[in-house]
């Protein structure tokens, strides 16, 4: 078996195909295992909503992008609404402010048919910054001492 072709010259190695593959397939799934799904949640909207509703949807995008999910905010106008969608967009980027630094604008909102559509991302993580070790003290010139 060939471990490295572009080595000078080429590596090989005498291995059980057998268990070279299980091997693959083991690392594979361990891989596999270890990474993170990202899905679409998705919070539907009214330009009628009220201030508890708004507070209980608002919470549940907030969960959704603690859990590390992507959220869809939909708001559907329906019949006479369409005249007023400034209340609409009003809704929605009241949610963007809300959520803040939890969550980036992927997708702002944009009107496709009677629902405006917007899409969040979790933010990233700001890693706190490692301190530095101390630095040991510098040698402090001596004065010569007179004799």
């Amino acid at each position: 078996m060939e471990v490295s072709a572009n080595a000078v010259p080429p590596v090989c190695r005498i291995q059980d195909y057998g268990r070279f593959l299980y091997e693959k397939e083991k690392s594979e799934r361990a891989a596999k295992k270890k990474q993170k799904v990202i899905t679409v949640k998705e919070v539907k909207f009214s330009v009628t909503v009220d201030e508890h509703d708004y507070q209980t949807k608002k919470n549940k995008v907030l969960h959704f992008l603690a859990d590390g999910d992507k959220v869809k905010a939909s708001l559907r106008f329906r019949g006479r609404q369409m005249a007023h969608r400034d209340l609409g967009y009003n809704i929605v980027n009241r949610l963007i402010q809300d959520v803040g630094d939890a969550a980036i604008v992927e997708f702002m909102p944009r009107m496709e048919g009677t629902i405006l559509h917007a899409i969040l991302a979790a933010a990233k993580k700001q890693e706190a910054p490692k301190p530095k070790p101390p630095e040991p003290p510098a040698p402090v010139a001596s004065k010569p001492k007179a004799k």
